[in-house]
């Protein structure tokens, strides 16, 4: 069984694939995962690599398509990356939202930065993926008319979020 879990920064996606991948037995990946792995491969600090990849779209492409190869090499995964369902031909495909408040106080306590500061960087990120998505891969980001559920996170923790899926999958 393949799925993926996508959604915006400070949605819960990376500690629901870490539950979820508990509670089936099966691993996770995340697209953090593959661009760590090539940040090795090109011998860069994960800074430098970064740095490499902002200006140079086809890492954005590979990363892409590294997901979706070892998708289709596995008869179990679940891949956590926010377009990784555009890529990856999944059984189940799940999208994490919540308001840009909650993601906000989220990442805060997670980065220990001021509530401000991250506010600000959400705004940020958030236009310059929309815009990246679409000039890369011809994406709308806010098209989810590909995911079978799309699960608000705001009033639930990573244990209630992946039992929802893990209900969804199992009816």
């Amino acid at each position: 069984m393949i799925i993926t879990i996508g959604g915006l920064a400070g949605t819960g996606t990376s500690t629901a694939a870490q539950k979820l991948s508990e509670e089936l037995g099966i691993p996770y990946i995340s697209a953090g995962d593959v661009f760590r792995q090539m940040a090795v491969e090109h011998n860069m600090t994960l800074l430098e690599f970064s740095e490499f990849a902002e200006g140079n779209d086809e890492i954005d492409k590979a990363l892409d398509k590294r997901q979706a190869k070892i998708a289709n090499e596995a008869d179990d995964l679940i891949v956590e990356g926010r377009i990784s369902a555009f890529f990856v031909d999944a059984d189940y495909k799940f999208w994490l939202m919540a308001p840009d408040n909650i993601r906000a106080e989220r990442i805060s306590y997670r980065e220990d930065k001021s509530l401000e500061t991250v506010q600000h960087e959400i705004k940020e990120r958030t236009a310059s993926e929309r815009k990246r998505y679409m000039e890369i891969h011809d994406i709308d980001i806010d098209d989810l008319s590909q995911y079978d559920l799309i699960i608000n996170t705001k009033t639930f923790d990573a244990e209630s979020t992946a039992n929802i899926i893990l209900k969804c999958i199992k009816n």
